[in-house]
């Protein structure tokens, strides 16, 4: 399927009136737009269901993996068309995915999953392929040390850095994180989005599924809320976490209220993020 909309400006996802199916009778998205502006940090929300991961997978074009399809609307990155195209197609656009469950390649090193990273990308010198890794490793300085520990032998966390490193090796203008925080424990919770932070810092737009909506909220820039298929809410993350539908339903509190758990998280994040 191809579209005919005018193409996005560079580095900007541009994704319009999108439905999406698994097989012939589950609709999964229905007429979902979503913008992501270069270099920015969007967040989706929504209950289990609501077609979160579905849109990413519809961007990174591993949808045929899951049984389902693009039946109407479009998706480019930039000049970029990827509509109905493969992952191959999406990277070398340079849009990348973080799967969720991590999915390392347990039975290679650190650093052999990190060079794996890099298949299907332009080719690059060793220089500048040496100089991504080391990139990678000054985000994760954990990998760095467990570089030629086999995948599976590694933390729930240090698997997640390890996901996250794989898919910056390829240098994304956008990545795809897809339930980063989902299982790991608080500390390795705020690691991770710290590095979220400091990937933003240098220029890489994130479009990011998360359950943990008031760590969502807090590092994006904007935020949208996904419900049954379709959008309910969106606008400027701040702006969102202050209403009383957001607050009620996903940040575990009642209108008025400064003192429920998902403001204290709030407020602790604010303070390592600075």
């Amino acid at each position: 399927m191809r579209s005919t909309a005018p193409p996005a400006p560079p580095d900007t996802l541009d994704v319009r009136h999108l439905t999406v199916a698994y097989g012939r009778s589950v609709h999964a998205l229905h007429g979902v737009s979503l913008h992501v502006p270069p270099g920015r940090i969007v967040a989706l929300l929504g209950a289990n269901g609501a077609g979160k991961s579905t849109l990413l997978r519809a961007v990174s074009g591993t949808l045929p993996l899951h049984n389902g399809a693009v039946e109407g609307g479009s998706i480019a990155f930039g000049p970029t068309v990827l509509t109905g195209r493969d992952p191959a197609a999406a990277v070398a656009a340079g849009v990348v995915q973080v799967p969720e469950g991590r999915r390392v390649f347990a039975a290679l090193t650190v650093e052999e999953n990190l060079r794996a990273g890099q298949l299907g990308t332009a080719r690059r010198s060793r220089a500048e392929a040496r100089a991504t890794a080391e990139r990678v490793y000054g985000l994760f300085p954990v990998l760095a040390e467990r570089r030629h520990q086999a995948a599976g032998l590694l933390s729930g966390g240090e698997q997640q850095m390890l996901a996250m490193g794989r898919a910056l090796m390829a240098r994304p203008r956008l990545l795809l994180l897809d339930e980063p925080s989902l299982g790991l424990a608080p500390q390795v919770v705020r690691r991770i989005a710290e590095t979220v932070r400091e990937v933003h810092r240098q220029g890489t737009g994130v479009l990011v599924v998360e359950q943990n909506a008031a760590l969502a909220l807090e590092l994006a820039d904007h935020a949208c809320v996904l419900e049954n298929g379709r959008v309910r809410l969106e606008g400027p993350a701040g702006e969102l976490s202050r209403t009383d539908e957001v607050r009620r339903l996903y940040l575990g509190e009642e209108p008025g209220s400064e003192n429920g758990p998902a403001a204290a998280e709030v407020r602790e994040l604010a303070r390592w993020a600075g």
